[in-house]
């Protein structure tokens, strides 16, 4: 063995660790935690996770043969006839030219970026959108730019730099409906506006808007499908109750993503079991508009009874109690958890710097008396 090796590699770890140490002194250091307690934290917004409809439609899958595993990648022998079968469901659904279905949003939007936008082209981007654009940017030819947190104008002054410095490439506009930190919406018609001002493309995350706003729950941007300047993001893994996520948008798109997408052409295919729940959900979707109507009777009690304590109405199933410091946020948190319920502490870098909160998003996994026990518990948590 390579002693000299050996102790290089221990040393690092060392100083790891004293990074880690130093984490904890800051009330920043991350850690695995079962799930218990009444649900506050989750993003299974209409209670689907474990939706005995989606359960009986998993088990009809496997009665009619459909496997577990994919096998593969989807251009080797992972594609499934249960992919396409939700592929083309979903783009009649949200009413697309085109779906593709990937095993989750983060590799979705990371393919996305790092794949459609080409050198010459322009970013410009939402400052607060989620890690996975940032991923995909940071492997993006084209150039970015971080526009303030909705703020329209922000987005053209931004395109208009640009043009002005000589280039002449596409414009692409990423955004999202519904902010999962903050619960707030985008702007979206005025961001229209904007691309078709700059004739530009619309990358739009509609991950936590899918299944609760819109027609059939098909989001804020519903109205926008089917246009050839507009992709859209939908995950599976919140309010559908499953996992993976689709991208809808022109066939074009989907065509160059199954030829370019890294993430898509080297992962292995999503579980067709997967599949086939997210088709259901998506029934789910338009058979059960009473779940959504149940969710935001939720929201407005929920509302309520937090805002006296600093939560703030939203309008959304999110609402975020920002109380600025690491250690204060982790020690409420800690406090309403051995109370019995699931809310959770989120510190930079997730959200900005002295921003720190409490993320409380409401979903139909809780009742009335649950939300009202809540408020009792934190008024007692920030005495």
């Amino acid at each position: 063995m390579d002693d000299t090796r050996t102790t290089a590699g221990q040393h690092r770890w060392r100083a790891q660790l004293a990074d880690m140490a130093a984490l904890a002194d800051r009330a920043r250091l991350r850690s695995l935690k079962p799930r218990q307690g009444v649900d506050f934290a989750s993003n299974d917004y209409l209670g689907l996770a474990g939706s005995p409809r989606l359960a009986r439609a998993v088990e009809e899958a496997i009665a009619r043969g459909v496997p577990l595993g994919s096998g593969g990648s989807r251009l080797l022998r992972g594609n499934d006839p249960e992919h396409e079968a939700l592929e083309s469901d979903a783009a009649a659904f949200f009413g697309a030219e085109s779906a593709l279905f990937l095993s989750t949003g983060y590799a979705a939007n990371a393919a996305l970026l790092a794949t459609l936008p080409q050198t010459g082209d322009l970013v410009v981007y939402d400052e607060l959108v989620h890690a996975s654009v940032h991923e995909g940017l940071r492997l993006t030819r084209a150039t970015s730019v971080a526009a303030p947190h909705n703020d329209a104008q922000g987005f053209d002054d931004a395109v208009r730099e640009w043009r002005a410095r000589g280039s002449t490439g596409r414009v692409w506009i990423a955004f999202e409906s519904l902010y999962s930190m903050d619960g707030d919406t985008a702007p979206v018609d005025a961001l229209v506006s904007v691309a078709e001002r700059h004739d530009a493309t619309m990358l739009i995350d509609e991950a936590h808007a899918t299944g609760v706003f819109g027609p059939d729950g098909r989001g804020i941007a519903a109205h926008l499908d089917g246009r050839e300047d507009t992709i859209t993001l939908r995950t599976c893994g919140k309010a559908l109750g499953c996992e993976g996520a689709l991208l809808l948008g022109p066939r074009a798109m989907r065509d160059f993503l199954v030829n370019r997408g890294r993430a898509f052409i080297f992962s292995t295919a999503p579980s067709p079991l997967i599949a086939a729940a997210v088709r259901e959900a998506l029934r789910v979707l338009a058979d059960e508009p009473e779940r959504r109507d149940a969710l935001f009777a939720l929201v407005a009690r929920a509302e309520r009874a937090l805002s006296p304590f600093g939560a703030t109405p939203t309008g959304s199933q999110i609402l975020p109690l920002i109380l600025g410091e690491d250690a204060r946020t982790m020690s409420v948190a800690g406090a309403l958890q051995r109370a019995g319920f699931d809310v959770r502490g989120i510190r930079p870098p997730t959200v900005p710097q002295g921003t720190s909160r409490l993320r409380i998003p409401v979903t139909l996994n809780v009742d009335e008396a649950q939300i009202d026990g809540l408020a009792t518990a934190m008024a007692e948590a920030l005495r």
